[in-house]
């Protein structure tokens, strides 16, 4: 679109085309896992992606222009160049200012795909409401994000760290549809269920596809939540998750842990609790929600022609 966002040629050239296109985030590349977990879980989202017949156009900032759709040599950079900023929607235009390189969260790869044409995105989890913002106000700008962009988002419900039933308060007031893909209720990243439902139920990708494109002949705006629980044999157990996260919560306020640190450093001891389990987790959801964006952004395709 202009010298500042740079579309890879194979993204472009599917777009173009009609074939399906899968958006991913960087962030979890940079931050999410420790090297060299973080390079294969980065390589198997987008061979997934090819192998359910969609191209895979992975975003981040390189040396001040934005990319959809990385080359390997970019992607390994991503994962073993240390102190690499997170790059949400506030930070985008001062990155690419500076000539800097930035991994981008929920909310920035939302707002790239939906300049680049890329109506499908495949996460892990969702940012939130944070456990007490009632008196902190920490909440994600991916709420924000998912209010205004455009953009199916396919992810395993929101973080477990967070406060589910405010953050589902907050996108229900905002309009922001959830569909729980298979299920009935919220998942809760690492486990199947939260307590917490879902505004509707579909069974199949052509099913989700349909409401997207329902929604953009009726000209509503905004990003849609597709539900995607972790698949079963890979989900930790309530009781051992709700403990360990209670735990790291103690942790890190006897540290002094704030602001944008906390989902980082609550990530790394539910990790270090865990004994790595969690880790394995939370690829294998990657995983799952890639393959399910894939069939979805397929569906879209045969759909329009």
């Amino acid at each position: 679109m202009t010298d500042l966002l740079q579309i890879a040629p194979e993204v472009s050239a599917a777009l173009i085309a009609g074939t399906p296109v899968v958006a991913l985030e960087s962030t979890i590349i940079s931050h999410g896992f420790p090297y060299p977990a973080n390079l294969e879980c980065a390589l198997e989202c987008e061979r997934i992606a090819r192998e359910e017949g969609a191209v895979p156009a992975t975003v981040a900032i390189i040396g001040g222009v934005i990319r959809a759709g990385l080359s390997r040599a970019e992607i390994e950079h991503l994962a073993t160049t240390a102190g690499i900023p997170k790059a949400s929607r506030r930070d985008l235009a001062t990155l690419v200012a500076g000539g800097s390189d930035g991994a981008t969260t929920v909310a920035a790869t939302m707002m790239v795909a939906e300049m680049a044409g890329i109506r499908v995105f495949a996460t892990g989890g969702i940012g939130g409401v944070h456990r007490g913002a009632e008196a902190s106000f920490d909440i994600s700008a991916d709420l924000e994000e998912l209010a205004r962009t455009d953009v199916a988002v396919v992810c395993a419900g929101a973080k477990s760290v967070l406060d589910l039933g405010l953050t589902l308060e907050y996108l229900e007031t905002h309009g922001v549809p959830v569909l729980g893909y298979g299920t009935d209720g919220f998942p809760a990243f690492y486990t199947r269920t939260s307590g917490f439902g879902v505004d509707a139920r579909f069974d199949s990708p052509a099913d989700i596809a349909a409401v997207l494109r329902s929604r953009r002949e009726l000209g509503i705006s905004g990003g849609v939540i597709v539900a995607n629980p972790i698949p079963a044999e890979h989900e930790l157990s309530h009781a051992e998750i709700d403990g360990v996260i209670e735990t790291a919560l103690a942790e890190a306020t006897e540290q002094g842990v704030r602001g944008k640190e906390v989902t980082p450093f609550l990530l790394g001891r539910i990790h270090a609790l865990t004994g790595g389990r969690s880790e394995a987790a939370n690829k294998e959801l990657v995983y799952n929600n890639v393959r399910l964006a894939a069939r979805i952004a397929g569906a879209l395709s045969e759909g329009s022609r």
